[in-house]
């Protein structure tokens, strides 16, 4: 062999064992960087996996704490619906009794100074003589107060011996105190936290409004929502709503028939009847502002120009009297359903509302105990039965119309008010009360009946303004 060709066949190898060399990493780094990509994957799906584990072990702890506070505030509630439904059914059939006693015995009347005197004893023996009512069970919940038990008794006598006796009151200020001071006293007997007992508190109310009403509907949102307007307690809201349910079915079992009332000519939701309407919600909210200043001023005036209790009670009882027999009739003493029910009749007296909204002020600010939403009802009935008259609509239509939007306004609970409507009327005539609940709740401003209740929200634009009803 040649020297070129041994130089040639050398350099052909050599290039060859380059160019294996150059394979062979090549194929290693192919190989690693494949290992690599895997190692990725794995470690990826391992992490993928352990976070899926998280995620349901962190489910499964959570569905544990919603099933453990379910089946808690069930128990609760059905107990809570249980008790206060009794107490509340009892309530209800001794303001039947006396209702009924006073209704064939018109003379007892004249004993309702008498009365009032024994009213304000029990509650200075009891040193609640300062007492807030209602306000005071709001305030519990929005403010932590605490509600007496005392409160229970009180409220129950004092409101029953307001009724026998023809005080101008209603029986909702009644429920929500014996609501609230039993509920918060079940609160105590199992021990629960501060926060857990204002639910049991919204609990009790609901319980005790639903058994006197018959409403569960609106009785479990309205402890909800009457609180703080605009904010409303949801976590109150499996314990309200079976409360409700256990404690009406209870009283409804014990004999206590719910109110229903029946609309007679409904006629079809026109432009011109919905322009109507507005006018007929826009003037309840209007009245339902000055029912609130009239109750609130009477309270106040009376508290300052008598200053003894005695003294006080037993000047307004004379008066009450005498314009029940000036005005030669029965029905501003008591609750006046009975009125309510010709209202929606069509037949009410032209200045029935306002004369109602006088005898209620002087009853509830002289002391006498009882509650303002049924003297509401009153005031929106009878008026709304008048302006049917006037602006062309059914007077048996604007009676329950005027009646919800009195109530919505003084309470400013639009979904209490609309939940109400159904269960008092049906809902043949949503529609109407969908229109007055809208525009009385808008127009009655920031009055209402309860001081302590909180109006989170402004009504006429997205603005946080947390302040309390005038």
């Amino acid at each position: 062999m040649s020297q070129e060709n041994f130089n040639t066949d050398y350099k052909e190898n050599k290039i060859k064992g380059s160019e294996d060399i150059e394979n062979k990493e090549s194929d290693i780094n192919e190989s690693d960087d494949t290992g690599n990509e895997e190692n990725k994957i794995e470690r990826s799906e391992l992490l993928k996996s352990e976070q899926l584990k998280e995620y349901a072990l962190s489910q499964i702890k959570k569905s544990k704490e919603y099933t453990i506070a379910l089946i808690k505030w069930i128990v609760l509630a059905v107990a809570t619906g249980l008790f206060v439904g009794a107490f509340a059914t009892l309530f209800a059939k001794c303001m039947n009794a006396v209702t009924g006693f006073r209704a064939e015995n018109n003379w007892i009347v004249c004993l309702l100074p008498i009365a009032g005197i024994l009213i304000v004893c029990l509650y200075r023996i009891t040193d609640t003589a300062n007492d807030k009512g209602t306000n005071l069970v709001i305030s519990s919940i929005s403010s932590g107060d605490d509600v007496p038990l005392k409160m229970a008794p009180l409220i129950f006598l004092s409101t029953v011996i307001t009724h026998l006796f023809g005080g101008s009151a209603g029986r909702e200020g009644a429920a929500l105190q014996l609501g609230g001071s039993l509920g918060n006293f079940l609160g105590k007997i199992v021990k629960l936290n501060d926060r857990d007992k204002k639910v049991i508190i919204m609990c009790g109310m609901s319980a005790a409004f639903s058994a006197l009403f018959g409403t569960p509907m609106a009785a479990a949102i309205f402890s909800i929502e009457v609180v703080s307007v605009g904010i409303m307690y949801y976590s109150a809201l499996v314990p309200c709503i079976f409360s409700a349910i256990i404690a009406s079915r209870f009283a409804l079992d014990m004999g206590i028939n719910p109110n229903h009332f029946n609309i007679e000519d409904i006629p079809e939701l026109t432009i011109v009847n919905g322009l109507k309407t507005i006018v007929l919600a826009v003037v309840c909210a209007f009245i339902s502002v000055v029912f609130c200043v009239v109750i609130h001023r009477m309270n106040d005036l009376l508290k300052r120009y008598l200053k003894n209790g005695y003294l006080r009670v037993f000047v307004c009882s004379i008066i009450i009297v005498a314009l029940g027999f000036l005005l030669n009739t029965k029905d501003y003493f008591g609750a006046g359903v009975d009125v309510i029910s010709r209202a929606i009749g069509g037949e009410a007296d032209t200045f029935a509302f306002l004369l109602k909204i006088l005898f209620t002020a002087l009853t509830l600010g002289a002391g006498f105990k009882g509650g303002e939403i049924v003297p509401s009802f009153f005031v929106g009935a009878t008026l709304g039965c008048i302006l049917g008259g006037i602006i062309g609509l059914s007077p048996s239509l604007c009676a329950g119309l005027g009646m919800i939007s009195v109530f919505c306004g003084v309470t400013n609970c639009p979904i209490a008010s609309l939940l109400i409507s159904f269960e008092l009327f049906g809902d043949d005539v949503k529609m109407y009360f969908l229109i007055v609940i809208a525009v009385s709740y808008m127009m009655s401003g920031y009055h209402g009946l309860y001081r302590e209740q909180k109006i989170m929200y402004s009504k006429s634009k997205t603005e946080f303004i947390n302040t309390k009803a005038k």
